[in-house]
């Protein structure tokens, strides 16, 4: 036995996990201080996430002590970018956690550097022809600074239309530019019998007017008439849903009855959440500072979700000393080595990437 690993459905209202008052109104973290006392007054209820999870885990600890020594290292993928973070910070403060480190995968670290970086992946993957790369050049680009983030340049919201459209909407794959869309071309919502089916999760390019106008419209829709599901684009999720909803593996799993009937996401909380931070870099430089914690950014190199492009572009802007230049990293397959992909080391994180 390598490790144990605990999982947190999270925030209250994904997947098992809910709340008794049913309000599912949240955010990022405790407060946008990180500190313990208080709550946001533009939510209605403490369900802060980083919070919320530092609480979940002690309270797992107080129930099993014998895991309480452990070396704990907290990880997680996509939006976990913002969750581990953000966790790390209440966790590192509390001596009875023995933190060992964080690692983030494909993880949301800025918003900017997301966005940006996103369209110089889709150029240069053979996504955007020239003339669209031309003007995107032309309209958001000035002392070659680019800005796709948010732009208020009418030509340039224009075009970084035409870009959204081919990389999120046209059915390419963003989890794996390579692999077939699961369902087709899933296109912006969709009706599945008493469901109306979404697939926007609402990461990016959150401040061009095209985006902001299509979530808040979605939000105010009268769904009276029918459930909203929200599915991550080009994903089946229907094994796991069925199974995990089937009365003989809730009580198998010892689900309490108030809890909600799982899917891979919920419309309801997303609709909810208030994002509270567009970058991560206080946080990681926090832990850095301290000098005893191990961070690992790692990206898959074909995700457009979170690009690695973008990831590496964060990790560069914390501005460490490097300690082990850009090189390959190795596998055994067969009894030959092969490439995994690519890494960087600095003080304290590495950066690397999964072919």
């Amino acid at each position: 036995q390598i490790a144990n690993v605990l999982y947190l459905e999270s925030p209250a209202g994904v997947g098992f996990s809910y709340s008794d008052d049913k309000k599912y109104t949240t955010n990022d973290t405790e407060a946008s201080s990180g500190g313990p006392a208080s709550c946001l007054t533009l939510v209605s209820s403490c369900l802060q996430v980083a919070h919320n999870n530092y609480l979940a885990l002690k309270e797992f600890l107080r129930l099993f002590p014998e895991y309480s020594k452990n070396d704990l290292f907290l990880t997680g993928e996509s939006y976990g970018g913002v969750y581990i973070p953000t966790l790390a910070e209440w966790v590192m403060q509390d001596p009875s956690l023995n933190l060992k480190g964080i690692a983030v995968g494909n993880g949301l670290s800025s918003y900017e550097i997301n966005d940006n970086s996103l369209v110089y992946f889709a150029y240069y993957h053979g996504l955007l022809g020239t003339e669209l790369w031309k003007d995107l050049q032309a309209f958001c680009c000035s002392q070659g600074t680019c800005n796709f983030h948010d732009n208020s340049n009418l030509n340039c919201t224009l075009k970084m239309e035409e870009m959204i459209q081919i990389v999120e909407e046209s059915g390419l794959n963003i989890y794996n530019l390579y692999a077939p869309c699961d369902g087709g071309v899933p296109g912006s919502m969709r009706y599945e019998g008493d469901y109306l089916i979404t697939h926007d999760l609402g990461n990016s390019f959150i401040r061009m007017p095209m985006r902001f106008s299509w979530r808040q419209n979605l939000f105010r829709m009268p769904v009276a008439r029918k459930k909203v599901r929200m599915d991550p684009p080009c994903t089946n999720s229907t094994a796991p849903r069925v199974y995990l909803n089937s009365p003989e593996v809730r009580k198998a799993l010892h689900i309490c009855p108030e809890a909600p009937e799982w899917q891979v996401c919920s419309f309801e909380v997303n609709r909810s959440y208030k994002r509270l931070y567009m970058q991560m870099n206080d946080q990681y430089l926090k832990l850095l500072g301290a000098t005893k914690y191990r961070i690992l950014v790692y990206n898959g190199d074909v995700d457009m979700a979170c690009n690695f492009l973008g990831d590496e572009w964060f990790v560069d802007s914390l501005c460490q000393k490097v300690q082990v230049a850009r090189r390959p990293w190795l596998y055994s397959e067969g009894g030959e080595n092969q490439i995994g992909g690519f890494v960087k080391e600095f003080t304290n994180i590495a950066f690397l990437t999964v072919k």
